[in-house]
């Protein structure tokens, strides 16, 4: 590849981290129907004269946001609505008090920032919505006090489901959730996933030391830093495989088993998990002690779902549904959903204990 090459491929690539040149171009054409929705709307509602506040000019500034990058905690539901009505309030409040002009453009979107951090729904375009009230206007005018919520909210509102809609369409969760971190038992320590690699106050630590805002999500941001490392593990042992340290002599019980039966088998074993398989020797769920605590006739009342792995996947794809305070084993099956073995966390604990690059004996 040329020199001239390389740079073409740098002026078109996106800024943002895992970006697309399709997901631009689809959250492009949605953005520009969504406000035509929008508008349209607008102008049933509100007519379309010179003096008709049918549409908010800053509502495209948060169909950018909206539609190109969801994951921002400045793209969500509330900072949309919330934050652009409540500086379309603040600007025109400003301009009642003290005039449109340059004095009342400054102040009113210093107090829409202030305002916004308060309320916890920073935008961006609500320093232009405040901007545009203060500054007035034949439509502002004409709107008078109703302006945050007509056509400002209402615009807002339906822009927040048109982008809902998008996002849904395309396989992607709008409002965006970072990913929950396993759930440990109450009053007890974190799981154990959660003791190593890079902590919570590792994070705040370094975000303050860099004195900078990011438009991430801190969640976001921790989950991501989990799979680096993740990968990075994997990489490094990504040469072991499940087949390789599974246990094949597997102790399992039938669904119409008695939990008495069930008991005594694990207390006699000494194992931690009862797979349940079905007539196919399918596992259909597991059993151990917490389960078989509840009440309950038969193991197929009290199991939980099985997590399942074929022989031939990474080692590493367990470590963190091993480590994460609840699972205590794996279930191997081949290719027909069988059962052939199964890895315990001393298993897995056991190959991870070997040196980086080194297999299972044969």
């Amino acid at each position: 590849m040329t020199v001239s090459d390389q740079r073409r491929r740098r002026l078109f690539r996106p800024i943002l981290a895992g970006a697309t040149g399709g997901d631009r171009a689809a959250a492009a054409a949605a953005a520009g129907a969504t406000i035509l929705l929008v508008g349209a709307v607008g102008i049933l509602l509100h007519g379309d004269g010179v003096d008709a506040a049918w549409i908010a000019a800053p509502l495209g500034a948060s169909a950018v946001l909206l539609f190109a990058v969801p994951t921002s905690p400045m793209a969500q539901p509330w900072p949309i609505v919330g934050g652009n009505a409540l500086s379309a309030a603040v600007g025109f409040a400003v301009a009642e008090a003290i005039g449109a002009g340059a004095v009342a453009a400054g102040v009113a979107v210093a107090l829409a920032i202030a305002a916004m951090s308060v309320a916890r729904c920073l935008h961006p375009p609500g320093g232009a919505m405040a901007l545009s009230a203060a500054l007035g206007g034949p439509a502002i005018d004409s709107a008078g006090w109703l302006l945050p919520l007509a056509p400002v909210a209402s615009g807002a509102l339906l822009l927040v489901a048109g982008g809902w809609a998008f996002h849904r369409l395309r396989g992607h969760g709008y409002p965006h959730r970072a990913p929950a971190p396993a759930a440990a038992p109450p009053a007890t320590d974190p799981a154990p996933s959660r003791r190593v690699g890079p902590l919570p106050a590792d994070l705040d630590a370094v975000l303050a030391e860099v004195g900078e805002a990011f438009d991430i999500d801190r969640d976001d941001l921790a989950a991501l830093l989990r799979e680096v490392e993740a990968r990075v593990v994997s990489r490094e042992r990504g040469g072991l495989r499940v087949g390789d340290i599974m246990s094949r002599d597997v102790i399992a019980v039938p669904g119409g088993e008695d939990p008495a039966t069930a008991r005594r088998l694990l207390l006699d074993s000494g194992v931690r998990l009862l797979p349940v398989l079905d007539g196919e020797r399918r596992p259909v769920g597991g059993v151990g002690l917490r389960e078989l605590a509840e009440p309950g006739d038969t193991v197929a009342e009290l199991m939980s779902p099985p997590l399942t792995v074929g022989p031939s996947q990474p080692v590493t794809d367990l470590v963190e549904p091993l480590t994460d305070g609840r699972r205590h084993a794996a279930l191997v099956v081949d290719s027909a959903g069988r059962l052939v073995g199964l890895v315990a966390q001393a298993d897995l604990l056991a190959a991870l204990a070997r040196p980086a690059g080194t297999t299972a004996p044969a």
